[in-house]
């Protein structure tokens, strides 16, 4: 069993919390694959293997330097996870349940889960985003002017999931988030859709969270309640 290192919460980060709260060298101490965003929202994050990297708003990828800021992230590891098959994965929704199958064989609903699936994919729909510097402008607001989607096919990756359970939506997404990287580490972003015919995943439950909230006062000002659960299924799950 292992632990899920969180960056802040998606309430902050969908209400326009985007400072840095901590920088990439210190979110690899925590964890070597994860998913999350970098500061302003300036691109898509995916941690693989240990390497940090970031997608751009044109689905290219770079690797992220190692004192960017992090407002929002999840990071754990893979050890002693449980090796199985996807197949016929027509759409996000069929992984998703297969997915869960898998968490339900371990009585895990009620825990999180990160797993990564590796091999040939037929399409992976995605986005990312360029950077917004401001306070207090959502999420959404700033995705609608700086997102753009792109769709890669045939194509050799990884998907990097993420799975909370119901109860701490709002701390992130309840439910599963996928962040895609080509084999090559040249192409990626926030997934929203994709189809395989056959793949190999690992899956590792998590039984501790530890989460390092922001420490500047201007963190206090924001009353985080007050985000919309419809808009984070939008902006975080693509629905």
């Amino acid at each position: 069993m292992e632990k899920m290192f969180q960056v802040s919460t998606l309430q902050a980060l969908a209400l326009g919390y985007s400072r840095g709260v901590i920088p990439v060298k210190e979110l690899l101490n925590h964890g070597d694959i994860g998913l999350g965003t970098f500061e302003d929202v300036n691109g898509e994050m995916i941690v693989l293997d240990g390497v940090c990297y970031r997608a751009t708003n044109d689905g290219s990828v770079i690797l992220a330097e190692l004192e960017r800021g992090v407002p929002f992230a999840s990071v754990s590891t893979l050890k002693g996870g449980k090796e199985f098959e996807v197949s016929g994965i027509t759409d996000i929704q069929v992984l998703k349940t297969q997915l869960d199958l898998k968490v339900e064989e371990d009585f895990g609903l009620n825990s999180m889960h990160v797993a990564r699936v590796d091999g040939f994919f037929n399409v992976v729909k995605a986005r990312s985003e360029t950077g917004r510097h401001s306070h207090h402008v959502s999420l959404k607001e700033v995705l609608d002017g700086n997102q753009k989607d792109f769709v890669f096919e045939k194509i050799n990756g990884s998907l990097v999931c993420i799975y909370y359970p119901d109860y701490m939506n709002g701390i992130n997404a309840a439910g599963w988030h996928f962040h895609f990287v080509s084999d090559d580490r040249k192409k990626g972003g926030h997934v929203f859709e994709v189809q395989i015919d056959k793949a190999k995943a690992t899956l590792t439950k998590c039984t501790q969270i530890e989460i390092q909230l922001p420490k500047e006062p201007a963190f206090d000002t924001y009353s985080l309640k007050s985000a919309s659960e419809s808009e984070i299924k939008k902006v975080e799950q693509g629905q």
